[in-house]
């Protein structure tokens, strides 16, 4: 459904600042037979409607030159899969004539490009679009979008109707390929255009991409999720699992090793439940891989795993090696039982353990790394001693910690929020404290051995020092010429640090680990 807010807001120039008392209105009521706000309740279902692929996208006639002589500002927010949206809104606008600017200053359109996992990413998106009220006040004819993941929660929604006057644009996961239309709206109508479905969205093959680079690539094989772990909001923002077609897939990453990319990602929300919504064909995420590792493309990833997902047939393929790297990303969230239960995981601790021991054995030399959530409801300190004790047994590479904090719409929002936050704190610096020096060890057992390391650019820090990764993911800083950038190289480790290695560029021939 394409929609138009009308009667609502007066976006022009000389609109006023909405009056306090109607802040806390509830906006949806104007939208009744023009709008239907995003809705948590119905992107829950999982209908049986078939997910039609298209492949016929192309930008209308009268929209291919609108943007001749505009520049266009995406600023990214979260995850890879909405990296790799960025790049597909970057290629539209392209297409359609915009050019790419790094600044908000001489942009004709902006997009915030959001996530929605975390209160604090909510948080930055609506400070930024505080600022950009200054820029929009001295550019009327900017555009100012806000899409991505946090548009489709109707309380968004209903938060930037009612607040944030200056935005043009509000559209989902589901509707970027509709983005010149949108554009289209916004320019001639002079009024908020908020174009959000909750329908899980089909899969649109041919959309164009302006990629970051032309060294590592992203490759969408599925979206969505069905997993509906308690204190998520993925599944109800970007819908239920589909998976696209092997041979797409398989083109996509083709034209990539003709293009020259070193390294692809196969992405997915949950990607190990690649292909378990096929009706037509038995084919799974290790299948998958098993062709794909066949292309000359020299390393190939892939991520997010669940593992519930995470099934003999892949950790078969993982064994193989070759270009396939060994790391692993395997999300654990928890070390006890109870918690994974409370939490809608689907596996117990005994569960995951035997997984890794499996991963281990296939893969000797696999560096795993893993996501942590710390003060749970309901969490106490025997159960949160758990997690600790199983982090030291698996000895992660690295982890992605957080404190736990309740997402409106989903199970867990409702659960008492009861961990104190002091205690919430005082367990993340503990397990970080652990992981940091597990971190350390692991790094300094590269120390004097040569690595292959993808050049990705220049250091942040240093630019006379570049930066890239190993194949188990491993950030290596060293100097060498500027004309490696884009190649895989050998390094020597000189130097470890908790969360990087240093070493130094060597030419000759030399074995090579991870």
């Amino acid at each position: 459904m394409a929609i138009r807010s009308e009667d609502v807001l007066d976006t022009t120039k000389d609109n006023k600042e909405v009056k306090t008392n109607e802040k806390e209105r509830d906006y949806s009521q104007y939208f009744q037979s023009t709008y239907a706000p995003p809705s948590l309740k119905d992107a829950k279902k999982r209908g049986k409607e078939q997910v039609q692929i298209l492949k016929d996208f192309s930008i209308p006639e009268n929209l291919k030159n609108i943007g001749v002589g505009k520049k266009f500002y995406i600023r990214t927010y979260g995850c890879q899969m909405n990296e790799h949206d960025t790049e597909v809104m970057a290629g539209i606008l392209n297409e359609m004539g915009y050019e790419t600017t790094y600044s908000t200053d001489d942009a004709d359109v902006i997009l915030l490009n959001t996530c929605a996992i975390r209160e604090n990413a909510e948080n930055k998106v609506f400070g930024e679009l505080g600022h950009l009220k200054h820029t929009k006040a001295n550019n009327p004819n900017l555009l100012l979008g806000v899409c991505g993941c946090m548009s489709q929660e109707e309380s968004v929604v209903n938060r930037i109707l009612s607040t944030y006057p200056q935005v043009d644009m509000i559209f989902g996961t589901h509707n970027i390929h509709r983005l010149p239309q949108i554009i289209e709206n916004a320019l001639f109508s002079k009024e908020m255009v908020v174009e959000v479905w909750s329908k899980e969205g089909d899969i649109v093959e041919n959309l164009p991409r302006k990629r970051k680079g032309n060294v590592k690539g992203w490759v969408n094989i599925m979206y969505g999720c069905d997993k509906f772990c308690t204190y998520c909001i993925v599944p109800y923002t970007r819908g239920k699992e589909r998976s696209r077609y092997p041979q797409d897939i398989i083109e996509e990453v083709r034209q990539l090793a003709r293009e020259g990319y070193k390294e692809v990602t196969l992405l997915g929300q949950n990607v190990n439940a690649y292909g378990k919504d096929f009706e037509d064909l038995e084919y799974g995420l290790g299948d998958l891989m098993d062709e794909i590792r066949k292309i000359d493309i020299p390393r190939l990833r892939f991520t997010t795993s669940h593992p519930r997902d995470f099934d003999d047939r892949l950790i078969e393929v993982l064994a193989k090696g070759g270009n396939i790297v060994d790391h692993v990303h395997l999300p654990v969230q928890h070390g006890n039982s109870d918690v994974l239960k409370l939490m809608a995981r689907k596996y117990t601790r005994e569960h995951y353990l035997e997984l890794v021991s499996k991963i281990k054995a296939a893969m000797p030399n696999v560096a795993l790394t893993t996501d942590i959530i710390v003060g749970f409801p309901n969490e106490t300190e025997e159960q949160f001693q758990e997690t600790l004790s199983l982090v030291k047994e698996v000895q992660y590479d690295a982890a992605y910690t957080f404190i736990y904090s309740p997402r409106e719409g989903t199970p867990a929002a409702k659960m008492q929020d009861n961990v104190p936050m002091e205690v919430k704190r005082e367990r993340l610096q503990r397990l970080n404290a652990m992981l940091n020096d597990i971190s350390l060890e692991k790094n300094k057992a590269y120390v004097g051995k040569v690595v292959e390391v993808l050049v990705e650019g220049e250091s942040k820090k240093n630019p006379d020092v570049l930066t890239g990764h190993t194949g188990s993911n491993k950030v290596v800083n060293f100097k060498a010429p500027k004309h490696l950038i884009g190649e895989i190289v050998k390094v020597q480790i000189t130097d470890a640090k908790t969360w990087n290695l240093g070493g130094e560029w060597v030419e000759e021939k030399s074995e090579v680990v991870g």
